[in-house]
């Protein structure tokens, strides 16, 4: 078997945090602050090396008589299990009723609203934003998506997502998880995808107790999305700006990574506590725990892209 990679610009860390660098970008940061994405995009455990390549060196997709697919992996020679609800469950995304894709039109005249200008293709770009928007495809695509290249484009499933969060909807990004990381079972070009979320979907420790450092997002995000950009700001519609309103925690200044440990007990679902707002009932998927231990923090050594993502002739290319 071919040696798998890590994609280092894949499943980063966010940066919620408001420095002097964040002016004009204050409406976006608190609507983050106040979504459900909050801890899936922030939140960064002790990864374990050795955890993120068994699982993708042994996972298979297997179908229930039901009709529920699960993802099965051997870790340490004990066999442990992924679906779609473990994932909403510990990302404490809240999700089970969102919506996985809208019609054709409705896409559209979504991301008209937002000040993207479509020409009738599926296929969008993060530098036709402007700044504050370009912050939060950024935040979707580097943080939460599948991908591990072309990041300025983005397909029909990104663009229902963003129209869902801009209106107050409930999009399925459990379901865009665990749908890639299946579609990656089946890719020539499979890599080590979501190492972040494996450790919290998982909370064991391994055999070899080796770290994996997330990339964390710094500050000079802010400048990033501002380069290029000429004309009007586009504000934030209606529905984003109640959600900075009306949620307790937007005013809270936080560490733009919120720290996750391992628990010491025996787990019957993988659980972390969840705040008040979101309380989604646990799975009960057995999975067995062992005693955390502390990680020396070290370098990683430099990682490579080993997928690139198809790419239309059109490409256009747009700072990070």
């Amino acid at each position: 078997m071919a040696q798998l990679k890590y994609c280092d610009k894949h499943n980063q860390v966010g940066f919620l945090r408001k420095p002097d660098e964040s002016a004009g970008f204050a409406e976006i940061v608190d609507f983050l602050r106040g979504s459900n994405l909050r801890y899936a995009l922030t939140t960064n455990p002790t990864i374990y090396d050795s955890l993120v390549k068994q699982f993708w060196q042994t996972a298979t997709a297997n179908t229930l008589a039901d009709g529920t697919l699960e993802l099965h992996a051997t870790i340490d020679t004990i066999v442990y299990t992924i679906t779609e609800a473990s994932i909403r469950n510990k990302l404490q995304l809240a999700d089970a009723s969102g919506i996985t894709m809208l019609p054709n039109n409705e896409i559209f005249e979504g991301m008209g609203h937002m000040g993207y200008p479509t020409d009738g293709s599926f296929t969008f770009w993060k530098s036709f934003f402007t700044p504050q928007w370009r912050f939060l495809v950024h935040h979707i695509l580097h943080c939460i998506s599948s991908k591990s290249g072309g990041w300025d484009q983005f397909g029909s499933n990104i663009a229902t997502a963003l129209i869902c969060l801009s209106t107050g909807r409930v999009y399925n990004f459990s379901k865009l998880i665990f749908d890639g990381m299946v579609a990656n079972l089946k890719s020539k070009t499979k890599f080590l995808m979501y190492p972040r979320f494996l450790q919290l979907i998982l909370e064991i420790q391994t055999e070899n107790k080796h770290p994996y450092l997330a990339v964390t997002m710094t500050k000079k995000i802010f400048g990033n999305m501002k380069k290029g950009f000429k004309g009007a700001p586009r504000p934030l519609l209606p529905a984003m700006l109640l959600v900075a309103t009306t949620n307790p925690n937007v005013g809270q200044e936080h560490p733009d990574v919120a720290q996750s440990q391992p628990s010491s007990s025996t787990i019957l679902v993988p659980s972390t506590s969840l705040p008040p707002e979101q309380s989604p009932p646990p799975i009960p998927t057995p999975i067995p725990a062992s005693t955390p231990t502390s990680i020396p923090k070290t370098d990683p050594e430099p990682m490579e892209h080993t997928f690139e993502e198809p790419s239309p002739a059109h490409q256009h290319f747009s700072p990070p």
